[in-house]
């Protein structure tokens, strides 16, 4: 028998279960409802748009097969029915009935539904600041905003660029702007760090670094708390408590919230911070309405709360889940583990799971492993290192997140993706351990970096390995008085040592190379905590071994090495 779906937005989850839906259910009948005029486009790809890496905004909304996702392509090829320029304004649950209202001609109607499904998505946060409103200010909440910011850019209208917000994309825009423009490009975010909640401050910070090489000013621990416009109401500034920084356009990448004022409306179910709740089948409190995408609220299946994951490949999913169970298949969307991964110019930033600051804030036992492996064969052409961080519960030693920074290729990309399938299913450090990857030189070392991260994190709960973390190396090498027993033994070529050595003298930094360790033990100081000092960790770890088997015990190892210090960057440090 056939049956009547209509399904709120057309960006991604809609779509995606409407096709769906007309591939298990020919017969159905299915209309989509959006109040845009554009539909169906990759809304991730907004920012290489605006960066040139995409010519053409047709291309974002096209097949793979170069046709265009319009109102036609849906009829003709689909058999879907697409409202374009209609907003949807209430749910007749008793009546199951949908209010719309076409934008162009101001006419309301009544779509009766068998199933209604909400992809409403989300709404980009306007910060409540003057001059939120002036032209020259933007949200990146549509294809229509990208491709205003682009003209303006490529008329020359444009020449110094603030993007307030630093999460992944005021970060992927502010590189659009800088790279292929050459804007002068300031980029704020009032957290003391870059993708907050996201990565862990270190990882932030090599980030920043980085985008501070590329000519890409940042901010960090300031807001914006005003917007500055002339007298004809253009942008010309913005303000922080610290600074005012000139500007032509303005980018306001602050976030986003879910889009549930529908189902509030309604009387369906929604949590505090706005996403609809829904089961695993992806019903809401109402059996008979379903909801998909980033208005809705997702199980994070390390801590088991609910979260808000707003991510194209998670709404297509979640899309075909909720067509299968209104088609009357049995589908299920457990949750999600948070996995997320971007370039920043020639680097790479990616996570799954949790990181460590939100694992001791829910109350887990943990720790991490910071690692700096090489992203291929040691031997092969253009290795470089890849900065890995395991956070794990050493009671349970199951793995709760990844982190990883490193250079923009497939690399981080495969560890991040194997490690975001074993922490779903709740994987241990043993599992990590013995996780069997793909080798070949060109793509890996004989031991993966994953492998290598979790033999680490072994050490570590066994005891076996004794560490000390970046922050609090970095605070003893700006002021010694902090740990006054403390000393750096550096295990690198003597060449790399020396310049450490004439700068602090021997008595804080001592050298004795890794291969000479068993010869010149007698070197090392009896009576100070040794911190041992080389480029990734590994030699480090091997001589607090020997050092401990020989009874000298007062010795931790920093993780990451100079691997990571160099992508940290200190003023200690020596200039290339």
């Amino acid at each position: 028998m056939s049956k009547k779906v209509v399904i709120v937005g057309g960006v991604a989850a809609g779509p995606k279960a409407a096709c769906h839906l007309k591939r298990v259910q020919p017969g159905w009948d299915v209309t989509v409802v959006d109040q845009d005029s554009m539909i169906s486009y990759g809304g991730c790809g907004i920012p290489y748009y605006v960066g040139g890496d995409v010519s053409d905004e047709a291309e974002l909304r096209s097949t793979s097969f170069h046709m265009v996702r319009d109102e036609p392509f849906f009829a003709d090829a689909k058999g879907v029915e697409v409202l374009t320029r209609t907003k949807a304004l209430a749910i007749d649950r008793q009546s199951k009935k949908l209010q719309v209202k076409n934008l162009d001609s101001g006419e309301e109607q009544e779509l009766p539904y068998d199933k209604l499904m909400l992809a409403t998505g989300a709404a980009p946060f306007v910060l409540p600041i003057p001059g939120a409103d002036l032209d020259g200010v933007f949200t990146i909440a549509n294809l229509h905003k990208a491709i205003e910011i682009k003209k303006r850019i490529s008329g020359g209208k444009v020449g110094k660029v603030v993007v307030i917000g630093g999460g992944a994309i005021g970060i992927e825009m502010a590189e659009s702007f800088a790279d292929l423009w050459g804007l002068e490009t300031c980029l704020v975010e009032f957290m003391p760090q870059l993708l907050p909640k996201l990565v862990d401050a270190d990882f932030a910070t090599m980030l920043e670094r980085h985008l501070e090489e590329m000519n890409v000013a940042v901010y960090t621990g300031e807001g914006a708390t005003e917007i500055v416009g002339d007298s004809e109401g253009k942008v010309v500034a913005v303000k922080t408590p610290q600074r005012t920084l000139e500007a032509d356009l303005v980018v306001m990448a602050a976030g986003v919230r879910p889009r549930s004022d529908l189902a509030q409306e309604a009387g369906l179910l929604v949590e505090p911070w706005g996403g609809i709740t829904v089961n695993n089948r992806l019903q809401t409190s109402d059996p008979d309405i379903y909801a998909a995408g980033d208005c809705i609220a997702a199980r994070n299946l390390v801590t088991g709360k609910q979260t808000f994951a707003p991510m194209g490949s998670l709404a297509n999913r979640e899309g075909r889940v909720a067509a299968d169970n209104m088609a009357g298949l049995a589908a299920s969307f457990e949750g999600v583990v948070g996995s997320f991964i971007m370039k920043a110019f020639d680097r790479c930033i990616a996570a799954t799971g949790i990181t460590y600051e939100a694992a001791l804030a829910e109350g887990f036992d943990a720790d991490y492993s910071l690692t700096a492996p090489a992203d291929r064969a040691h031997f092969f052409p253009n290795t470089a290192a890849v900065i890995l961080q395991l956070v794990f519960d050493k009671q349970t030693r199951r793995v709760l997140g990844l982190q990883a920074f490193g250079m923009m290729n497939d690399s981080i990309s495969a560890r991040i993706d194997a490690a975001a399938v074993m922490i779903s299913k709740g994987a241990t450090i043993e599992d990590f351990m013995m996780a069997e990857m793909a080798y070949a030189p060109p793509f890996s070392a004989a031991i993966d970096s994953l492998n290598a991260a979790a033999f680490v994190a072994d050490n570590i709960c066994a005891g076996r390995m004794r560490s000390v973390s970046m922050q609090r190396f970095y605070a003893w090498m700006d002021d010694f008085s902090t740990e006054p027993d403390w000393v750096a033994l550096d295990i690198r070529h003597p060449k790399e040592a020396a310049v450490f050595v004439e700068r602090f003298g021997a008595e804080k930094w001592v050298s004795v190379p890794y291969a000479e360790m068993r010869q010149r033990f007698a070197e090392v100081p009896e009576d100070k905590t040794l911190i041992i000092l080389c480029d990734a960790g590994t030699r480090s770890f091997e001589v607090q071994v020997f050092l401990d088997h020989i009874g000298k015990t007062n010795s931790l190892v920093l993780g990451g090495g100079f691997n990571v210090i160099r992508r940290l960057g200190a003023d200690w440090l020596p200039q290339a």
